[in-house]
């Protein structure tokens, strides 16, 4: 995907736009723990790698800021369980 990724900190959510729709990774910040709470990636732009980039930058979010992660939404648990490097902020 080349889309880029926006961090929107008020809203707590990751975001981007492909050829007009909207994705977004959505979390709740607690405490120093990043739940991931919701995935969204319209019909229209899946299967392109979307909801991995969105995933991807909020848990390298996570590490850069040392906040643990719990992984509420099913599309961010089951990423999790495919890519083992993550497996370090898994609260």
């Amino acid at each position: 995907m080349d889309a880029a990724v926006e961090h929107d900190t008020q809203e707590q959510r990751f975001h981007t736009e492909v050829d007009g729709h909207r994705a977004e990774v959505v979390y709740r910040l607690d405490d120093g723990v990043m739940t991931l709470t919701h995935t969204g990636v319209p019909e229209a732009i899946g299967g392109r790698g979307v909801a991995a980039s969105l995933t991807r930058a909020a848990l390298d979010t996570a590490r850069a800021q040392g906040w643990r992660v719990v992984a509420q939404c099913a599309y961010a648990h089951d990423y999790l369980q495919r890519h083992r490097e993550y497996a370090d902020l898994v609260a």
